[in-house]
C-alpha cells in the first residue's frame, strides 16, 4: 500500500463530516509497514466506537468512519474481508453511514471485519498443506498472492458501497 500523509487520509473519509475529520485521531503513520498493508484499519482510542479504514482506489486514498463494536460484542466468526479459515476468534460486526444524501438520511452498511483490523496480517500467513495442496514454496506463494488480491478486492468493494451514493 502507498504510504499517505495525515491530510490525505483526512479528507479520503467519504462519509465524514467536516468535525468528524477534524477529531479523528490517527496512528503513527511513521511507524506503519505500509508494505505489508492492504488497508489501513484503526481504532479511534479517544473515541472508543469510532474506527476507520482506508484503502487504495485507482491510486488515491479512500477511506470510511466505521462504528466500532463495544468490546463485548465481539464473536467467532469468519471475517468477510480477509476470510482467513485459521484465525475467525475475534471479529466484530462494524457499520458504515453511506455517503452522500443517503448517509445523511440514516442508511448504513455493515460486515463483519477482524475487530483488530489484522487481516493483512491473516492473508499472509503461512498457508497449510491443506490449502496449498503442495509442499513446496512456489504452491504456497501462489495462496497467499490469491488471498492478499481477495482481501484488496474485498475490501475495495465493501468502501466502494459505502461511498456509492445510489
Amino acid at each position: 500500500m502507498t504510504p499517505f500523509t495525515e491530510q490525505q487520509i483526512r479528507a479520503s473519509l467519504v462519509n465524514a463530516t467536516r468535525s468528524e475529520r477534524q477529531r479523528m485521531i490517527l496512528p503513527d503513520l511513521a511507524q506503519l509497514r505500509w508494505d505489508r498493508l492492504d488497508y489501513l484499519g484503526w481504532r479511534d482510542r479517544k473515541q472508543p466506537l469510532a474506527a476507520y479504514a482506508i484503502t487504495e482506489m485507482d491510486g488515491e486514498p479512500v477511506g470510511i468512519i466505521l462504528r466500532a463494536p463495544e468490546t463485548s460484542s465481539r464473536r467467532a466468526a469468519m471475517c468477510a474481508w480477509c476470510e482467513d479459515v485459521a484465525d475467525n476468534s475475534d471479529t466484530s460486526l462494524y457499520v458504515a453511514r453511506r455517503g452522500g444524501a443517503p448517509g445523511r438520511k440514516g442508511s448504513t452498511i455493515g460486515t463483519l471485519i477482524c475487530t483488530d483490523f489484522r487481516c493483512s496480517r491473516n492473508v499472509r500467513r503461512r498457508p497449510t498443506l491443506a490449502e496449498s495442496g503442495a509442499d513446496d514454496d512456489g504452491a504456497r506463494a501462489v495462496v497467499v498472492e490469491r488471498r492478499i488480491e481477495g482481501l484488496r478486492e474485498r475490501t475495495r468493494r465493501f468502501l466502494q458501497e459505502v461511498r456509492s451514493t445510489a
